[in-house]
């Protein structure tokens, strides 16, 4: 029997404690059995899950016996991490057992110093701050779930549920994986990666700037086709001044700036309309089609396609 122990520190986020209980709990074997005994555990026996307490019948032992720790997210990343669960994680890796973080649980595994060197993922809204407070760790806001053998980690929400899926199919198979994931109604693997959940933002211009009224009018101009030249020559700058301010004020480029706000508006086209993916090529200001594919793949991580059937507006 694999013991898993699952981690509920105060303020753990609900959707993350319970993903491992439902997915684990609906493994079945050839022979029927369940090959998993799943633990609920924490440093003390009550724990505040925000709406509600949790009662948790077992402490910090529990991880002495486990083959895996999951540690979900909590919903306040300031609140301290008792020295004593990172020492017990600690010795958990010492001892060989497998660790897997889900969501803003990557804040808890990296709080060991287990991830130091290592890429890792966590909910692409938490990803800066991950990287800023544990800058040893690599962190990847684009994935799903980056697996290392024994230490695993995950995106935001439902990507818990992928890893679950996937530490399944490491440890028994696709087959019995793939049951487990046709019982939670979800496919066993997803297209793409986190990119498509990201919502992609323009890097905003200081109120005031001389760039303000430039990137007003790159968003009315994003489907011409613009050279930096030219975008200058509007700024009434040099090329050279442009960039420079591009860099300072928005931290990117004209040119990735105006390819940025061309794939939001491919976005809003395949959400809400029934063009196809040749006209929103070009309504969007991309060059062909192609370019339009790759661009869209580059900055989202799945096709116009696949973006479409995910996203799509019932209403439309």
């Amino acid at each position: 029997m694999h013991t898993i122990a699952v981690l509920a520190l105060p303020g753990v986020i609900p959707f993350d404690l319970a993903t491992p209980l439902e997915v684990f709990a609906r493994v079945r074997l050839a022979d029927g059995g369940n090959p998993y005994e799943v633990r609920v555990c924490s440093p003390a026996p009550r724990v505040d899950a925000g709406l509600f307490t949790l009662d948790v019948a077992w402490g910090l032992d529990a991880l002495d016996s486990a083959d895996t720790i999951l540690l979900p997210g909590c919903a306040d990343l300031s609140i301290p991490i008792d020295p004593e669960v990172l020492k017990s994680l600690r010795a958990a890796a010492a001892r060989g057992t497998r660790i897997a973080s889900l969501c803003s649980g990557a804040f808890i595994l990296a709080a060991t110093g287990l991830l130091d060197g290592l890429r890792a993922t966590t909910h692409w809204v938490a990803a800066d701050l991950l990287a800023s407070s544990y800058p040893e760790v690599e962190v990847d806001p684009t994935v799903l779930y980056i697996d290392h053998g024994l230490l695993a980690t995950s995106a935001g929400a439902a990507a818990g549920l992928d890893l679950c899926l996937h530490l399944i199919r490491r440890d028994h198979g696709s087959a019995v994986a793939a049951d487990a994931a046709k019982l939670s109604v979800v496919p066993l693997e997803r297209e793409g990666g986190q990119a498509q959940f990201i919502v992609h933002e323009q890097p905003p211009a200081p109120r005031g700037s001389a760039l303000e009224p430039v990137l007003r009018w790159l968003e009315e101009a994003a489907p011409a086709e613009l050279t930096t030249a030219q975008i200058a020559a509007h700024a009434g700058m040099s090329t050279r001044t442009l960039n420079r301010r591009f860099r300072e004020q928005t931290g990117t480029t004209p040119l990735r700036w105006l390819h940025r706000a061309r794939v939001r508006r491919a976005q809003y086209l395949l959400e809400n309309t029934d063009d196809t993916v040749d006209r929103i090529a070009d309504t969007a200001g991309f060059g062909s089609p192609t370019a339009f594919r790759d661009r869209f793949k580059s900055v989202v991580g799945i096709s116009p396609q696949a973006y479409r059937r995910a996203f799509r507006s019932r209403t439309t």
